[in-house]
């Protein structure tokens, strides 16, 4: 399903030959630049991080004594879709991601149910932040290579000129470069005020998905922890999700688990201290059986914008007249795949639009 929208802006597509602009380098974003790049388009991609990844996000750091590291945001992806399995497949190759065969169960409130399913879980390799960079890697070496400039905060979109779409940031003004599209693959509550002087439709779209909050620790451990699972579904907790992260293939360093919050308790403590966030989580992790928390070393971290709900179940948004679109999560189904999805669909249409116009 694809969602297209009336417009009271009237400016037409800027000339063909320019580049394209993508905006966010999550895997929504990357994708859509891949299959461009691929269709011989030129591809410049913006991000506001030092690199790519988005919410599939891994922390790592070292002290005096050892490295660690840890997956904060995103734990793990299913591959339903014909088409993103054939992409999982291609990581596996690349050793850029690996089926994860860890014990996942619920904790009830009173014990731990394993899960007898034949569902398969995968993770980025050696960390849940490789599929992207195999990307960007594979992206820099295409005879058309892509353009990544990271660091940069794009600021809200002004109507394009006849020489095509401008952008702006703080840290380096206006870009010299003009492109022909500009496809903004952020969270929605971050691209609704990027659109609003230019199509307010598309702004209330992104405003219409609501994305909630979500607390994550990453705990080190001195010692492994005895508990039958290696990632569990925590109900009746402030907790909604704990993880031995170090269980997952190619993980190396110290026993390692992530806990998430819930929403509701995330956004009931969303502007609450860290280290307060921190001692609530981990007492809740040994009501579970988990280590005393006195014993460990955790870090907090919060996500503002952690999932959708729900996810708009569209496969991106764009407007052909005027080069502007939309791809990620939210608008497909809320899921790593779905941001696979959405940067695809997305690619396409633009591509389609393009190859018309060029004919």
């Amino acid at each position: 399903m694809t969602t297209t929208m009336t417009t009271t802006v009237t400016h037409s597509l800027p000339p063909a030959g320019l580049p394209i602009a993508i905006v966010g380098a999550g895997l929504a974003g990357l994708t859509c630049a891949q299959f461009l790049a691929q269709a011989g388009h030129r591809v410049h991609v913006f991000d506001k991080s030092r690199g790519p990844s988005g919410r599939m996000s891994t922390r790592r750091s070292s002290d005096a004594s050892t490295e660690w590291q840890c997956d904060h945001g995103a734990q793990y992806f299913t591959a339903r879709d014909t088409h993103f399995r054939a992409q999982v497949a291609e990581w596996e190759h690349a050793g850029a991601a690996a089926l994860w065969q860890g014990r996942i169960g619920t904790h009830d409130g009173q014990r731990f149910v394993l899960h007898d399913s034949a569902l398969q879980r995968f993770v980025g390799t050696p960390r849940m932040t490789s599929p992207a960079a195999h990307l960007v890697r594979h992206m820099e070496q295409l005879p058309q290579p892509v353009r990544f400039q990271w660091q940069t905060t794009v600021q809200p979109l002004q109507a394009p000129t006849g020489a095509g779409w401008q952008l702006h940031s703080p840290e380096h003004g206006p870009e010299a470069q003009r492109y022909q599209a500009v496809l903004l693959a952020v969270p929605a509550p971050q691209a609704a005020p990027l659109l609003e002087a230019v199509t307010p439709e598309a702004a209330t779209l992104a405003r219409s998905a609501p994305m909630r909050a979500c607390w994550s620790v990453m705990v080190r451990c001195p010692q492994p922890v005895p508990l039958p699972v290696d990632g569990c579904f925590v109900e009746h907790s402030p907790l909604r999700w704990i993880a031995r992260d170090s269980s997952k293939p190619g993980r190396s360093g110290p026993e390692t688990w992530l806990l998430h919050a819930s929403h509701a308790w995330s956004e009931a403590h969303v502007h609450d201290e860290a280290a307060a966030v921190t001692a609530a989580l981990l007492q809740a992790f040994a009501q579970l059986g988990g280590p005393d928390p006195a014993s460990v070393q955790a870090t907090a971290h919060r996500w503002l914008y952690a999932d959708t709900a729900p996810p708009l179940h569209v496969d991106g948004w764009w407007q052909p007249e005027t080069g502007l679109g939309l791809c990620g999560d939210w608008l497909h189904n809320g899921t790593v795949e779905g941001a696979w999805l959405s940067g695809r669909h997305l690619a396409q249409r633009v591509h389609t639009t393009l190859a018309t116009r060029t004919a």
